[in-house]
């Protein structure tokens, strides 16, 4: 799976070099015996920001991607958008993606990450919980400015080595989400909305859904331990 995450990420335009970072040898075997990139990272990160914040402090990049591991289903596109909104603002230091909701068991789902967003574009919160929660209609379903949050970051290099600089936050730590430190300690996260959606694989139904649709060749379109590196040099 991670192979192939890489290969996906790889096809994305514009990017100088993409890394895999783990701390598992077996990832390490796989990527390098298929000719790809990897580096071995500490064991002790408390998140895949933090893993990646070591290997890009030996980096030159200015931009660094983070995309997770398990999304064999990640979108080039996707990872082109995330990178957008660097060449248009210079002071924009960290971006992800959302998508709004089509599924109502989705948006109750506590292991579905929503993200509430601002009208100027940037995130207000993440939280495993429904929100914004409609109060007047709670059971009518998503409301239609519900997101979910798709886990691909991109950061200014300074950005992600001051973020792994900080302990982790109360909020981080109470939602279990590592974007929360970053919007606690001030640095604003521009969202970018996509219609692609991704597959996290966190359970054996997970895999048995992704086996699935890369059988069918119909993955990545709108209503569909390790972390992949890319490396890109902006031009704001």
């Amino acid at each position: 799976m991670i192979v192939r995450v890489a290969d996906r990420v790889r096809a994305t335009p514009g990017l100088d070099a993409v890394l895999v970072a783990t701390d598992d040898s077996r990832v390490y075997d796989a990527v390098t015996a298929h000719g790809g990139a990897c580096v071995m990272t500490r064991s002790d990160h408390p998140s895949g920001t933090d893993r990646l914040a070591e290997v890009a402090a030996s980096l030159s990049c200015d931009l660094v991607v983070n995309v997770q591991g398990d999304e064999p289903l990640i979108e080039p596109a996707m990872i082109a958008a995330a990178l957008t909104p660097f060449t248009a603002d210079p002071s924009i230091e960290m971006s992800t993606l959302c998508r709004r909701f089509e599924d109502e068991a989705e948006f109750a789902n506590p292991n579905v990450v929503k993200a509430v967003v601002g009208q100027d574009g940037f995130a207000l919160y993440f939280s495993r919980s429904p929100v914004p929660y409609r109060r007047a209609t709670a059971n009518r379903g998503a409301p239609s400015h519900a997101f979910k949050h798709i886990g691909l970051y991109v950061y200014r290099r300074a950005t992600l080595l001051r973020l792994a600089s900080l302990p982790p936050s109360l909020l981080e730590q109470t939602e279990s989400l590592e974007q929360l430190r970053a919007l606690e300690h001030g640095i604003r996260i521009r969202a970018v909305e996509t219609p692609f959606d991704s597959i996290g694989v966190d359970t054996d139904a997970d895999v048995v859904r992704v086996r699935a649709l890369l059988a069918t060749g119909h993955y990545g379109v709108p209503g569909d331990a390790a972390g992949v590196l890319a490396g890109h040099h902006a031009q704001p």
